[in-house]
């Protein structure tokens, strides 16, 4: 299940970070940093999964 979510975490940043913690304040941050930049909203989502 991990996998999966770094593979949502890569292609749609929200959606993996949704998967692991749900509607928490690292979503909201998330959405924010994919709006900003793709990049800086995967590097969040992997390590929000991450760290776990």
């Amino acid at each position: 299940m991990e996998l999966l979510k770094i593979i949502f975490a890569i292609l749609l940043p929200p959606l993996g970070v949704f998967l692991h913690v749900g509607i928490t304040k690292h979503f909201w941050i998330n959405i924010l940093l994919t709006i900003l930049g793709y990049i800086p909203g995967i590097v969040h989502a992997v390590w929000v999964i991450a760290k776990k």
